[in-house]
């Protein structure tokens, strides 16, 4: 497989690389836009989970943009010369490459000090959006992977009740499974309209879909504090729950019908008259945990399988003996190995072993 297959397999990663993101998810937060217009009259936002950057530039194009062309609406010129500039904040505990527009906070999202830190970016304002799309490392256990993904998903809204202001815009990723009912009750708690979505960039084959949550309104006696466990364990029949505790969430596909389809794959040239041409990704990883086991592997030391095969007669039981014990020497009362006659082939047997070197 070459450079290319994953261009094939993969449009929006192709459409990445030539549009400039850092990543296909990045057209994930701009379908969403197209399908609930959040970005509108947004000043100050935070993107939670951020590395590598993707859902950071396209807050950054598409707010800066906003500036940028404040001049061709006097209404908005207006609005903008009486407000400060768009501030964007992006979090994540992992380091990620500089962007244009763009404050990093390098720390976790489940401290009180991340938060105070993203008002102080914010001159004790409060943020007009908040979105995260991080993901825990995949099992591939369904049950365990929808747990997780929840448990991040209320540590994000955790820090987003200390950030964000009423009646701005939550946007975080999902993983859709049975027993989510009480996940979207307690997102009703605080927002007036909480809706699911599945962007036309998001793998059909995914479980995963995106959770936008508008009109943030906590209750008068709500009190923000990271310690609060949202999600409670004791409850462990969700279908039980009748009334305001279980919530029908509607869903939303968005993007275009006639979009790129995710789960399809495309040849190297989508038009005739432009020829392919490779593009390498827009921002490599600046410290990958696998960077290590990459090195060691180009230098041909990572460990590796061998698989060996010895051929004895069955005569040959001390020469096996000392095969495997080396110098030491061999006791003349060890038992004679048995006969394998399972895997014996004209008075010869075979003995596999792996060993790592």
């Amino acid at each position: 497989m070459g450079r290319s297959s994953k261009d094939k397999r993969d449009i929006y990663y192709r459409l990445a690389k030539e549009e400039g993101w850092r990543a296909r998810s990045a057209f994930k937060l701009l379908q969403i836009n197209e399908e609930f217009g959040i970005f509108e009259g947004v000043r100050k936002a935070v993107d939670l989970c951020a590395a590598p950057g993707s859902w950071s530039q396209v807050l950054s194009r598409k707010l800066q943009y906003v500036l940028k062309n404040a001049n061709k609406d006097p209404k908005v010129a207006k609005y903008i010369m009486e407000e400060d500039d768009v501030k964007i904040v992006a979090v994540d505990l992992q380091a990620m490459a500089p962007l244009p527009g763009v404050v990093q906070i390098q720390g976790d999202i489940t401290n009180f000090s991340t938060a105070e830190e993203i008002i102080g970016h914010f001159r004790g304002e409060s943020a007009d959006l908040v979105v995260c799309d991080g993901a825990p490392d995949v099992t591939g256990l369904h049950d365990l992977d929808e747990y997780i993904q929840a448990q991040l998903l209320l540590a994000a809204l955790n820090i987003t009740t200390h950030v964000l202001k009423k009646n701005g815009t939550f946007v975080a990723k999902i993983f859709r499974g049975k027993d989510v009912t009480l996940l979207y009750s307690q997102l009703r708690i605080f927002f007036n309209h909480v809706t699911i979505s599945k962007p036309r960039s998001s793998r059909n084959s995914s479980i995963e879909s995106f959770v936008v949550c508008q009109e943030y309104n906590p209750p008068e006696d709500y009190v923000p504090n990271m310690m609060n466990p949202l999600l409670d364990l004791k409850y462990d029949d969700f279908d039980k729950l009748t009334g305001v505790n279980r919530v029908i969430v509607p869903f939303i596909a968005c993007g275009d019908l006639s979009a790129y389809d995710s789960d399809r794959t495309y040849p190297l040239q989508l038009n005739k008259d432009e020829d392919y041409k490779y593009l390498p990704p827009t921002q490599v990883p600046i410290d990958p945990p696998y960077q290590e086991a990459v090195m060691l592997k180009r230098q041909n030391k990572l460990a590796k399988p061998a698989f060996h095969v010895f051929q004895v007669s069955q005569s040959d039981d001390e020469e096996l003996l000392s095969l495997f014990c080396g110098d030491s020497k061999i006791d003349n009362n060890v038992e004679k190995l048995p006969d394998i006659e399972n895997i014996q082939l004209k008075d010869e047997l075979f003995f596999f072993f792996f060993t790592f070197f």
